[in-house]
């Protein structure tokens, strides 16, 4: 490791930290096989509907500060588990499930619209992200942007065609400060051809290819930062729209 003048950029590619997330396999005793394709839904209300029809059920809760409960689909070997906000918390969840055994990860969340004609109101496949935040550099040496796996890219938009769903492919920023997106920010972002903005993608991107895993993300851009006020546009409450894409990422988990 070579030591710069922010800390940021001190890359380090060594995989075995001093502590490392195969602790967690600790919490398997019991269990036989551990699904190895999972999908991170942001959408706590569709996974309270699904466990309220039965379509899937509790498999493994990891104990801590804050518990992560894994379910799975009664009728397929796929997990669930409720993502949470931002690249640390986000990050974790996906270096446990490695570490349970997962190999295909499908996240599914919302976003914030940079551009309201090219994406609001549709779903977004995310093909690259701007690193603006912490996460990502610890798992991939520094650079200004982080490009997706390009054959994941291609099966989530050969399913989109086949389908006749409403989409983009594009760039994403990431940020850690939802606070701190400025006017000028924001101008800037969208020079560098950034379509929407969200808190995980660019760290769940390095994750993925630090680990050699597969990783695909759609995202739905609910609220619009386009204009000189913000439009919530009444995204938390978009339940159909919710629900069609957990259920995209469950047939799209199988095919990546």
């Amino acid at each position: 490791m070579i030591i710069k003048k922010y800390p940021i950029l001190e890359f380090d590619e060594n995989k075995d930290a001093f502590i490392n997330p195969v602790l967690v396999r600790k919490a398997l005793v019991g269990i036989d096989k551990v699904p190895t394709m999972l999908i991170i839904c942001f959408f706590k209300e569709v996974i309270d509907q699904l466990l309220l029809k039965k379509t899937i059920e509790p498999f493994l809760t990891l104990k801590g500060e804050n518990n992560s409960y894994y379910y799975k689909y009664v009728e397929d070997e796929i997990l669930i588990i409720h993502g949470m906000i931002g690249g640390p918390a986000c990050g974790a969840i996906l270096e446990e499930a490695i570490a349970l055994g997962v190999e295909k990860v499908m996240f599914c969340g919302g976003a914030g619209s940079l551009t309201k004609e090219g994406t609001c109101g549709k779903y977004v496949i995310v093909n690259s992200a701007i690193r603006d935040e912490g996460m990502s550099y610890h798992y991939k040496a520094p650079s200004r942007e982080i490009r997706a796996d390009q054959r994941i890219v291609d099966i989530i938009r050969k399913y989109f065609d086949e389908n006749n769903y409403d989409y983009v492919v594009g760039k994403t920023w990431t940020t850690d400060a939802f606070y701190r997106e400025t006017t000028d920010k924001i101008a800037l972002r969208k020079q560098e051809g950034a379509m929407i903005v969200e808190m995980e993608q660019a760290g769940l991107l390095a994750i993925s290819q630090f680990r050699n895993v597969a990783y695909g993300a759609i995202l739905y851009c609910g609220d619009d930062l386009s204009k000189a006020k913000w439009d919530g546009r009444e995204w938390s409450s978009r339940t159909s729209i919710r629900e069609e894409l957990v259920q995209i990422c469950c047939k799209l988990v199988k095919k990546i």
